[in-house]
């Protein structure tokens, strides 16, 4: 009874020591899993060798119409207006020489004969003095035999009555350039902005009578920021300017005039940090026929300046110049190089770069996840490059597992 019970309690005792052992002898006995290579595909990436090519440059700015010669016109006598031109009033177009306005005459008219009768008077003093001069002369030679004195010739009086007959000329000058100035003319081919005297109306010497523009010649005034300055060089350009071209809309319909670069104010604005540059415009308001539509003074107007300069550059899409100016390129290797480079200009599709990468280079066009320098890749028909990687024969079975269990 006692045996059969010391059984039945030692029987599992026995089973648990055995197979304790068995799993022993198992794993001692168990090898290590064998370490088997797993090839990578190198990353495929888009690239395309760089050209330079000559790039000439459009740069756009904006401005408002100016004309080159704005005139305050005022009297430079005094007198009652008496008459006025029918161009002489807002908007009316004259030409140069063109008499605006006319003041009262009678007086400088007065002047002038005064000044005439002044004259003549001294001239025929002038021609007495001259005659007692000689009369002095043949007298004292008939007495003395050694030289006359110059008051015995009456020289001294010669030379007042010719001081007089220059003072009476300068006299008559005078008068009648009074009598000419008023007729207010037209210093210029141009247009009236504004009138300020009328008919019957006193004005004095110096009074404001007008405000006139030049037609002859438009500005407009372009800001030039200093990233944009370097393809304008207006510094340099040749006296026949670098052509502009102007756009703004007139009656609704868009219009376009060729005009010409000339000339910078030449001091950059403190405020804004541009240089302005001065467009030529000839012939604003089409008196000649020289655009199809005028171009009117306060216009607002957008403009295209062509750069003479052409340079060979880099033209890339935007998207491949990297936040720190730097690209990526492919080198024999298939290798990534990461290269800065100087950029001459950006817009919003394109990137020209003056410097930093070769012509015939790779330069990567499509997105490359971390690159580093020396990050294998390879192109479109390229033969698949493998990097290296080991794992164990176990974990590859896991991993099998894991994924057969997962498609379960």
């Amino acid at each position: 009874m006692k045996n059969s019970i010391l059984v039945k309690s030692g029987l599992p005792l026995v089973i648990i020591l055995v197979g304790l052992a068995i799993a022993v002898v198992l794993v001692s006995s168990r090898k290590p899993p064998e370490q088997v290579p797993v090839e990578i595909p190198a990353f495929l990436v888009d690239a395309k060798e760089i050209q330079s090519e000559q790039v000439s440059f459009i740069v756009k700015s904006q401005g408002n119409v100016v004309p080159r010669n704005k005139t305050a016109l005022s009297a430079q006598v005094s007198g009652q207006v008496v008459s006025l031109s029918d161009s002489f009033i807002a908007g009316g177009t004259f030409k140069k020489g063109d008499v605006l306005a006319t003041l009262e005459q009678d007086d400088y008219k007065t002047d002038v004969k005064l000044a005439e009768a002044e004259l003549a008077q001294a001239q025929a003093a002038l021609q007495e003095e001259i005659a007692r001069g000689k009369v002095a002369e043949q007298e004292w030679r008939s007495v003395n035999s050694v030289a006359p004195p110059e008051l015995g010739l009456r020289k001294p009086q010669l030379a007042k009555e010719q001081a007089n007959v220059k003072a009476a000329e300068a006299k008559l000058e005078r008068a009648k350039r009074n009598l000419a100035r008023t007729q207010i003319t037209a210093p210029y081919n141009g247009i009236v902005v504004e009138r300020n005297i009328d008919l019957g109306q006193f004005v004095t010497m110096g009074a404001a009578i007008g405000t006139v523009y030049s037609t002859d010649t438009a500005e407009v005034r372009l800001p030039i920021t200093d990233s944009d300055l370097m393809f304008v060089n207006i510094a340099s350009q040749s006296t026949d300017g670098a052509p502009v071209s102007l756009k703004a809309s007139v009656g609704g319909l868009t219009r376009r005039w060729e005009g010409k670069l000339v000339r910078s104010e030449g001091v950059l604005d403190t405020g804004s940090r541009v240089v302005y540059a001065i467009v030529e415009v000839k012939d604003p308001y089409n008196m000649k026929g020289s655009h199809s539509a005028p171009i009117r003074f306060g216009q607002f107007a957008e403009a295209e300046i062509t750069s003479r300069q052409n340079e060979a550059l880099m033209v890339l899409p935007r998207s491949i110049l990297r936040l720190d100016n730097t690209v990526l390129t492919v080198n024999e290797n298939r290798e990534i190089e990461i290269k800065p480079v100087e950029v001459a200009r950006t817009t919003a599709k394109e990137v020209f770069i003056r410097s930093g990468v070769e012509e015939g280079s790779l330069v990567v066009t499509s997105a490359v996840p971390n690159p580093y320098n020396g990050m294998k890749v390879r192109l479109p028909g390229d033969e698949p490059v493998a990097s290296e990687e080991t794992t164990s024969e176990g974990d590859d079975e896991a991993i099998e597992s894991n994924a057969t269990g997962g498609g379960r």
